[in-house]
């Protein structure tokens, strides 16, 4: 029996019919849906430490449950003594079955763990995508706290098939993203 994430069933099943009823779409191929999920992780402080960039790859992977990459400078800054093709940061796109867990633990175990968590800004890109910031890697589980030595954020970026932010967001919110009580113009 293969497995299938219950966020992926949840869409097929509650959220494809709750959207083509709300925007009134004709078919269920125009309902937007949820394309990729790139968590990127900038590690400005590689630069003096070389360290730092390998522990946030491990960590980067064992939140999101793929291998993580480094992402690397395109030019050389001398004020911040950055030289091109340096690495500075780690990134990771999941698509399918890992990006459904991952919305699901994001959900379910990481948000709920952020102090004075009030829910998440409802701005989006204008073409329907949605980045959250995240200031702390700690909020997720698979991180150990004892062996932390920096404080990372991060930005998780939704990208969708919807059209507008209006179809994008009543997606995102659909999935269970606590957005805080945003007025819609």
């Amino acid at each position: 029996m293969d497995y299938k994430p219950s966020l992926k069933d949840k869409y097929f099943n509650e959220i494809v019919p709750a959207l083509k009823k709300e925007f009134k779409y004709k078919t269920v191929m125009q309902v937007p849906k949820l394309q990729k999920i790139v968590i990127n992780q900038g590690v400005g402080a590689a630069v003096a430490d070389k360290k730092l960039i390998e522990t946030a790859q491990a960590e980067l992977t064992a939140i999101a449950g793929q291998k993580a990459v480094q992402t690397v400078s395109r030019k050389d800054i001398s004020n911040f003594k950055l030289r091109r093709d340096m690495p500075i940061g780690v990134r990771v796109t999941l698509r399918s079955e890992k990006m459904y867990e991952f919305l699901e633990r994001l959900i379910a175990a990481a948000l709920p763990r952020i102090r004075d968590f009030r829910g998440v800004s409802g701005k989006l890109d204008g073409r329907g995508n949605y980045t959250l910031g995240i200031a702390e890697q700690i909020i997720f589980p698979e991180i150990d706290i004892d062996k932390i030595n920096k404080i990372l954020g991060m930005e998780i970026t939704f990208v969708t098939t919807a059209a507008t932010d209006e179809e994008g967001y009543a997606l995102l919110r659909e999935f269970g993203i606590p957005f805080k009580n945003v007025k819609k113009n």
